[in-house]
């Protein structure tokens, strides 16, 4: 296994790149998430930046009064850091060489916002908070998947390695051996005509084709968001569903996906979180956008993306 290369101190010089950034501490949930980004990687042949924001703490001992203390402190982290990368790569066929490895004096959340801005998109782990908690505290990933401007991808813990076994077993039994294998879970793409769920659009697009997965786009529909004519009347129920199928379609054809992505449109009369957190509990990843509310008055008046966020049974990737 090749070393990967690694970073300490100070932030990096930031640069244009298609990096995946990926948020470690150690955590079950970090982990998950670092295995997630190597799987990515493998099949995309992006590089993949772990990040671990640290501040100075007791446990660490006397704090150094020179730097060759600090160096030494730095080398514990980098160690640390190379044990953990071990151990998300593990039954993953990702190369180790396009692993970097940055360690920074910082708040975790900090870290990654600063060295993810310009990557492709940030990976962070989910951490369970109970609903209280979870209101009045938020959430690390909550609160990057908030502030960042590139998509952000927040990982449901779950054995990724044992589900690619899974998986390999399902298309070794699967009957139909004439067409591509396809990953039997879907990504799950919500949209509602916005510019921001269009570029969702896009990212789950890319994904699926990336990962063989099949593309499901979900439209979440209600009568006021129809922006049918007044003059027509309310239209009735099976009306509607009509109206909102034929801009699902519209939509999907102006995105122009590629024709190798295997796409099934769908709309359903619900409330855009509750369909979103349902299509989860089927889906290997779902996306959505991000727009409109934040920080206090979105946990109090509530958002889609949050809420999908804090209640999705699968991984989600919010996209600005």
């Amino acid at each position: 296994m090749t070393e990967p290369s690694t970073e300490t101190g100070s932030f990096p010089v930031i640069k244009k790149n298609s990096d995946i950034v990926v948020g470690i501490d150690g955590s079950k949930g970090s982990c998950c998430a670092l295995a997630w980004a190597m799987q990515e990687a493998s099949l995309t042949g992006q590089y993949v930046n772990a990040v671990y924001g640290w501040t100075y703490s007791w446990d660490m001992g006397p704090e150094p009064e020179d730097e060759a203390g600090w160096d030494a402190i730095r080398e514990r982290i980098t160690k640390k850091l190379y044990s953990w990368a071990q151990i998300a790569n593990e039954g993953i066929n990702f190369d180790m060489s396009k692993l970097k490895l940055t360690s920074v004096r910082s708040s975790g959340s900090a870290a990654l916002l600063r060295i993810g801005q310009e990557s492709d998109q940030i990976v962070v782990g989910r951490r369970s908070l109970n609903p209280v908690a979870r209101w009045f505290f938020g959430s690390v990933s909550s609160s990057i998947a908030e502030h960042s401007h590139v998509p952000v991808t927040v990982v449901r813990v779950r054995n990724y390695q044992e589900n690619a076994v899974t998986e390999n077993i399902h298309h070794a039994l699967s009957d139909d051996l004439e067409s591509e294998p396809t990953a039997s879970r879907p990504i799950v793409v919500g949209i509602d005509g916005s510019e921001c769920s269009l570029r969702a659009l896009a990212f789950a697009a890319h994904a699926a084709r990336i990962e063989k997965r099949p593309l499901k786009v979900l439209y979440c529909w209600q009568i006021k968001t129809l922006d049918t004519d007044p003059a027509q009347g309310i239209p009735s129920e099976e009306e509607a569903q009509s109206i909102a199928e034929s801009k699902v379609s519209q939509w999907i054809e102006k995105a122009e996906i590629p024709s190798d992505v295997l796409v099934r449109a769908h709309a359903f009369h619900i409330l855009p979180g509750k369909g979103m957190v349902s299509a989860s509990e089927d889906a290997e990843r779902v996306v959505i956008g991000s727009r409109g509310l934040s920080g206090f008055d979105a946990r109090l008046l509530g958002s889609v993306s949050q809420y999908v966020l804090e209640n999705a049974k699968s991984t989600v990737t919010i996209v600005h």
